[in-house]
Formats: structure tokens, C-alpha cells, sequence
């Protein structure tokens, strides 16, 4: 029997006993510099559901974030969406479902060699910097808090509207334009 064969009978031993099994990557010597370690679900697919993943924490960090979250997937049926916020995972900040495609820097290779590539489906869990920035977000410390991301949370219109006041200097425009129409009407 190869290493291979030995390591999906354990993984299917764990799929068959809790659901899923965690696959940890970590970097190698011939890795290029900067690539971190990161953590995938294999199993949800099994379900129906999008594999998780999670990058740039230590394996027993990731691994109990996404046990936790795949545990809410399949016990309690929580359909996770992009750009949703997960709250309760790490203390006093919040957890965003990234949507995104498969990437070479986060690749779910067990979980492809399991399923297929045409039934895998990955959604990453981005966790913020001690600032509440993620990766995507002005001002994020990408060097402190490197976290490659397979994809990005935009903001809607509405959102990013939500605190505009107006351009600066409308208003005093708006009320020379009255008073030159009203001077306009009295003439």
C-alpha cells in the first residue's frame, strides 16, 4: 500500500466517523517565500455543501475554526454565503465566508482527488488583523497577517453610501444657486 492509500483510508475513516476530515498544508523549504500555511475541509462535498478553508493561522488554530464552522454546516444546516459574517469563532472579532474560485496558493487537493473538479466547491473563512481590517480592506497588515484570500468582499452601493454627507461644498453652492434664482425672479 503507497503513502496515498494509507492517508485516504484514514481520511475516509475520520469522514465516516465525525463528517469531514481537516487537511493541514504547510510550507516547505522549496515553497516560495511568503507561502503560509493554510487548512481545508474534505467531506462537504459530500453533503452538497462547499469544502472551507482557511489560510495563514497555525494548523491547531485553523483546524478548530473549521471543525467548528463545518460542524454549524452539517449539524445545523447553516448555509454559509459571500461576504456573511460569522460572530463567536474568535473573540471579539468577527469571521467574513469568502466566495472564490479554486487557487493554486489555496488548493484542495484531497478534496479534488475525493470528488472531482467538477463537484468541488471551496468557500475560504478570512479572519481579520487585531485592527478588524481583512485582507481586502485599506490598511489590512498583510506583513504582520499574511493571509492569501480566494477572493474579496466588495461592498455594496448602499454600504458605502451609508455614511456620505454630500460633496464637500454642495451645500453653499446649492444656496448661492437659490438666491441667485430668487434674485433672478424679483428683477
Amino acid at each position: 500500500m503507497s503513502y496515498l492509500d494509507d492517508f485516504f483510508d484514514e481520511q475516509s475513516e475520520i469522514i465516516g466517523r465525525f463528517g469531514w476530515a481537516v487537511v493541514h498544508v504547510l510550507p516547505e523549504e522549496d515553497d516560495p517565500e511568503g507561502t503560509v500555511p493554510f487548512a481545508y475541509t474534505v467531506g462537504l462535498t459530500g453533503y452538497g455543501f462547499p469544502e472551507l478553508t482557511i489560510a495563514g493561522l497555525p494548523p491547531e488554530t485553523g483546524h478548530l475554526l473549521l471543525n467548528e464552522v463545518a460542524g454549524r454546516v452539517v449539524d445545523e444546516a447553516l448555509l454559509l454565503r459571500h461576504g456573511q459574517s460569522i460572530r463567536g469563532l474568535i473573540v471579539d472579532q468577527e469571521v467574513r465566508v469568502v466566495a472564490g474560485g479554486i487557487s493554486e496558493t489555496l488548493f484542495p487537493g484531497a478534496a479534488l482527488m475525493r470528488y472531482g473538479d467538477d463537484r468541488v466547491r471551496l468557500l475560504q473563512l478570512a479572519w481579520p488583523d487585531p485592527d478588524d481590517r481583512f485582507p481586502w480592506q485599506s490598511g489590512y497588515d498583510a506583513a504582520g497577517h499574511p493571509q492569501p484570500t480566494i477572493g474579496a468582499i466588495r461592498l455594496r452601493a448602499g454600504q458605502r453610501c451609508a455614511r456620505f454627507r454630500g460633496v464637500p461644498g454642495a451645500q453653499a453652492r446649492r444656496a448661492r444657486r437659490r438666491g441667485a434664482a430668487a434674485r433672478r425672479r424679483r428683477a
